[in-house]
């Protein structure tokens, strides 16, 4: 079975090194100097790409919650109003992109919606990712996959029907499909990892893992379960104000994160048992029968 995706100019999938995500998000609280500080944080720390997202808030936003009042950095404001205050317009994706091709860091965002897909293009994006509150949007779903681009599909807040569903609509090829829980922070008994391999499974394509929980140890054991994508939010500090920031990894966190997944595919080896030339000192000073 043939299970790697090419996204930028890098290969995802088995016998592939572990694709790593920063989600930048909209941890930024809409400002693009803190979003370029995160960029250069996981450009530091070692990841592949870095991901936003991008909304259209009058289309994201239901109606019933539109006018719902709450306390933000900006005042007593809208749920609309602050979607607005921490969605980026076309001059801070602009800057993005040329800081991202700077410094050297690929980027990508998770889309919600047909114009922000439409909005995206004009970067000619790596990929796009599917959030998992839009795996069930068949008419997103099509419009992603004319655009021919790579896809990686979260599947939070969702049945194994539903996820095949996404699945046959859209086709393997191109196709990542990450394990999530949608919790913020997630639990770890809700973690579910052996999903992942429950997921390797039913589908002939790269499986990955978008995390939500506090820690960095249980990502390193969904690469050893088979996840060749690690996807986590990155925050300059847990402590800000924002939805996802306690769920978030801080700079030094994602540094270390980095070492473990690596140190992580390094000792998952071959499944094939060999001795190797490091064991052979003890094997003729302790082994005292030999073949």
């Amino acid at each position: 079975m043939t299970r790697e995706v090419k996204i930028g100019n890098k290969w995802v999938g088995d016998g592939h090194p572990v694709y790593i995500v920063a989600e930048v998000g909209i941890n930024h609280n809409g400002d693009i100097e803190i979003a370029k500080e995160l960029i250069r944080a996981a450009k530091h720390a070692g990841v592949d790409a870095v991901k936003f997202q991008k909304r259209t808030p009058e289309l994201c936003v239901p109606p019933e919650q539109r006018g719902q009042m709450r306390e933000t950095p900006w005042g007593y404001i809208s749920y609309l109003d602050y979607r607005y205050k921490v969605e980026f317009n076309e001059a801070d994706y602009d800057e993005i992109n040329l800081y991202a091709r700077e410094i050297g860091i690929e980027w990508f965002a998770s889309v919600w919606d047909i114009p922000s897909v439409d909005f995206l293009e004009k970067y000619e994006p790596i990929c796009y990712k599917i959030p998992s509150a839009s795996l069930t949007d068949v008419e997103l779903l099509l419009h992603l996959r004319k655009t021919g681009r790579p896809l990686i599909l979260s599947t939070g807040m969702s049945t194994q029907q539903q996820i095949k569903d996404a699945v046959k609509r859209i086709g393997e090829e191109n196709l990542v499909i990450t394990h999530a829980t949608s919790a913020y922070p997630c639990d770890p008994y809700e973690l579910n990892l052996r999903m992942i391999q429950t997921l390797r499974g039913i589908f002939n394509c790269p499986i990955g893992y978008s995390g939500h929980e506090v820690g960095l140890v249980t990502s390193a054991v969904a690469v050893g379960l088979g996840a060749c994508m690690v996807e986590r939010h990155i925050t300059l500090d847990r402590a800000l104000w924002g939805s996802d920031q306690a769920a978030s990894v801080e700079p030094g966190g994602f540094e270390k994160l980095v070492k473990y997944i690596r140190v992580t595919e390094a000792a998952i080896g071959d499944g094939v048992k060999k001795v190797y030339e490091s064991e052979m000192p003890s094997l003729r000073k302790l082994r005292r029968i030999q073949d």
